[in-house]
């Protein structure tokens, strides 16, 4: 693929995953297997509230073809097919659910030197399409995305953003649920590797008239242990500690708080995957 200003959905994405990703509220339990023809085989056990699930995934990869396939235990099919390159500069993706007929789903993505462009659609009789594009560099980049509903033909969505990004920063703002809503954030990163980073987010809803401030950030302890801590102006206190047991193989312990509320029971999450 083309060094172009990305997906739009890469708009803000970095302070998303550096203020979401790992704080977990359940115990979950993965391992992994590989083999030299390409077949990976994921097994996983989640624990949520007191009830129990699980998933068996698989994945195929074939020159430029990926296929996914993970079974749960609601007896329920989930696969993705993901073709790269079938024109040039391009990824297709194909993704049904069985039991459910009506989950399909097929998106097209385009990328160029100077823009991106993704269409997707779902395939059923009343199909919904969301579209979005950008232009710029992997420096700065302009773009939106729009969903319409073909049945009541309605667009359900429309958000537009910008994005700067540097070697050690990355700053992002995006207007989206139809324009009720600003979040901007900024994140920077205080070593190469990015792995030791802070991030402030703010997000304003007009029609409530609410603000909600974030900040954030993860610092590595050493080469196999990750802290992550975030705090917003509501009192909510996140943390997750992940280290490295073996190589790829990494625990990890989440936990969050209500300091304005300290009488409730804090949560806690807990992950372990193993990865050959």
């Amino acid at each position: 693929m083309s060094k172009g200003p990305g997906l739009f959905s890469d708009i803000g994405k970095k302070a998303k995953d550096l203020l979401t990703k790992d704080y977990i509220t359940d115990q979950k339990f993965s391992v992994s297997t590989y083999s030299d023809t390409g077949v990976a085989i994921t097994s996983t056990a989640v624990k949520k509230g007191g009830l129990s699930a699980g998933d068996v995934a698989t994945q195929y990869k074939y020159n430029n073809t990926v296929l996914d396939v993970k079974f749960d235990t609601e007896s329920n099919i989930s696969t993705t097919l993901t073709v790269t390159d079938i024109i040039p500069s391009t990824k297709a993706i194909a993704s049904f659910k069985l039991p459910d007929y009506n989950s399909g789903k097929l998106e097209v993505q385009y990328y160029h030197y100077h823009g991106t462009f993704t269409t997707a659609a779902a395939l059923n009789q009343s199909p919904v399409v969301d579209i979005s594009a950008t232009i710029g560099t992997p420096t700065i980049a302009f773009g939106a995305e729009a969903g319409y509903e073909t049945n009541s033909g309605k667009f359900s969505k429309y958000t537009a953003g910008v994005s700067v990004n540097q070697p050690d920063s990355c700053a992002s703002i995006i207007l989206g649920d139809k324009g009720d809503s600003i979040r901007a954030s900024y994140v920077y990163n205080f070593d190469q590797l990015k792995k030791s980073s802070t991030v402030g987010e703010i997000t304003r809803r007009f029609s409530t008239n609410e603000n909600t401030f974030t900040v954030g950030g993860s610092y590595a302890v050493d080469n196999l242990t990750l802290v992550k801590t975030k705090l917003n102006n509501h009192g909510k206190l996140g943390a997750v500690l992940q280290h490295e047991l073996i190589p790829k193989s990494v625990l990890t312990i989440s936990s969050e708080f209500d300091t304005k509320a300290l009488d409730k029971t804090p949560r806690f999450g807990l992950a372990l995957a193993l990865k050959p």
